[in-house]
């Protein structure tokens, strides 16, 4: 048997990540709230993980027992600025003191500023849409950076623009359920422009500051790769989801399959780059998905895939991810990677063959700096509701008692020792042995280069 360790680079971060609607619980004032009340999703938040009433305490306490070393949380606008001239102090000091006890606790604080919900009243005046959408958010950033910067210096402006955008305005799935391409260009493009405006706002009232935003990012191959259908369809697509923002940041200009904005003030805004990463996609061409640029996503034949059949486990996705992302010349944190799964047979074995590309990748010179794997507790899914359980630690939703999963024990064995051994991987998934240390003539200790 091959006894090997993945040792990654001194000062790497370690963390999971939460989202406020998501783990908070007992918010009616957001746009997703009323999106539940509609029905259109499989349940309701609720309590979620009652982090509201303060159980975020104990769940902290476990992630530092489990030897993480940062934490990536939201606050949640529409609780900070309930109405357009108001403001609750309140709300700030309970988001200061979650900051202050991730300092307390040894979890560096990674503060995103918008994960897909919107006050009821900015949708209202007309959501990304509005000329006007980047000064108020902008105003709300400044006031939450002035509350937290004691305790916060990097920060994460927007989540996922590009799922936002999609699902919300091109598919119909997230709120306002809308089926328009076009409506979803100029959501895209006001995300952006409110993007770059909270990066400057950020750097007016914290000059030291990093601040990035987290990019969905597929790696995407055609079906049939000599098929001229479906390799157009995987162009149109890997240049409409995956392109136009971050090129944008480097260029000034949005380019996309339906047209291009010339937006100077974006060009620079961002001092690290954050990259959720999933699964990768095999695009076929189909005439009935217009919503969806003639584009049907589907899995190879026999991919591992999560309960859900959502997340195949495609490990090398990551490592195409992490080397893409190199090209912007920014340090790299995973902001989140992770598979739902509530029996927790597959996610030891995603998390040890992810880890390995993570690895593969600082080892070739790409500035990968953390981690942070979705999520800590399983929490309210957006329209998946509570079918999906993404957790290292299960949730009772009625009793919110917590369950340890084995892969919470997996992975704080791997933050402990900032490494990934042969010794871990017999134990928590033996059967990603072979693909985690492959046969050959491996050292037995096996570091990363500083990078």
């Amino acid at each position: 048997m091959i006894a090997a360790e993945y040792h990654f680079p001194r000062g790497f971060l370690w963390g999971t990540a939460t989202a406020a609607h998501q783990v908070e619980g007992q918010n009616t004032n957001n746009t997703w709230a009323e999106w539940e009340a509609l029905g259109h999703t499989r349940g309701r938040a609720g309590r979620a993980c009652d982090w509201w009433a303060g159980r975020w305490k104990e769940d902290l306490d476990r992630a530092t027992e489990g030897g993480q070393n940062a934490h990536r949380f939201s606050v949640e606008w529409s609780r900070i600025q309930p109405t357009p001239d108001q403001w609750d102090e309140e709300a700030l000091d309970h988001y200061r003191r979650m900051a202050r006890g991730m300092v307390e606790r040894g979890l560096m604080p990674l503060v995103t500023l918008h994960h897909f919900t919107d006050p009821l009243w900015f949708a209202e005046h007309g959501g990304w849409e509005a000329t006007d959408a980047p000064q108020r958010f902008a105003r709300f950033v400044r006031k939450v950076v002035s509350a937290l910067r004691e305790y916060v210096s990097h920060w994460v402006t927007i989540n996922e623009p590009n799922i936002y955008a999609a699902l919300g305005y091109a598919s119909g799935e997230f709120p306002p359920g809308l089926q328009d391409p076009r409506r979803a260009q100029r959501v895209l493009v006001g995300l952006l422009r409110a993007h770059a405006a909270a990066y400057h706002a950020i750097h007016e009232v914290q000059p030291e500051a990093r601040v990035g935003y987290a990019w969905h990012y597929r790696p995407m191959q055609a079906a049939r790769p000599r098929h001229p259908l479906d390799r157009l369809a995987r162009r149109v697509q890997y240049n409409a989801f995956n392109m136009g923002f971050p090129t944008a940041i480097v260029t000034g200009v949005f380019r996309s399959p339906l047209g291009r904005v010339r937006l100077p003030e974006a060009r620079g805004t961002q001092d690290f780059f954050g990259l959720n990463y999933y699964s990768a996609d095999v695009i076929r061409f189909s005439w009935r998905r217009r919503h969806h640029l003639f584009a049907q996503r589907v899995h190879p034949p026999g991919s591992d895939l999560s309960p859900g059949g959502m997340i195949a486990n495609r490990p090398e996705g990551l490592f195409r991810s992490l080397k893409w992302a190199s090209q912007f010349g920014k340090p790299i944190l995973i902001t989140e990677n992770g598979v739902e799964d509530e029996a927790d047979g597959l996610r030891r074995r995603y998390l040890a063959q992810h880890l390995r590309a993570t690895w593969q990748a600082i080892n070739f010179n790409i500035p990968v700096k953390g981690y942070f794997h979705w999520t800590l507790v399983d929490n309210f899914e957006w329209e998946r509701g509570w079918e999906q359980r993404f957790g290292l630690w299960a949730l009772d939703t009625t009793s919110q008692k917590r369950s340890k999963r084995p892969s919470a024990d997996f992975y704080a064995e791997i933050c402990r020792a900032n490494a990934l051994t042969s010794e871990m991987v017999e134990r928590y998934c033996p059967e990603a042995f072979a693909d985690v240390f492959p046969a050959g003539d491996l050292p037995a200790r096996i570091d990363s280069p500083s990078v």
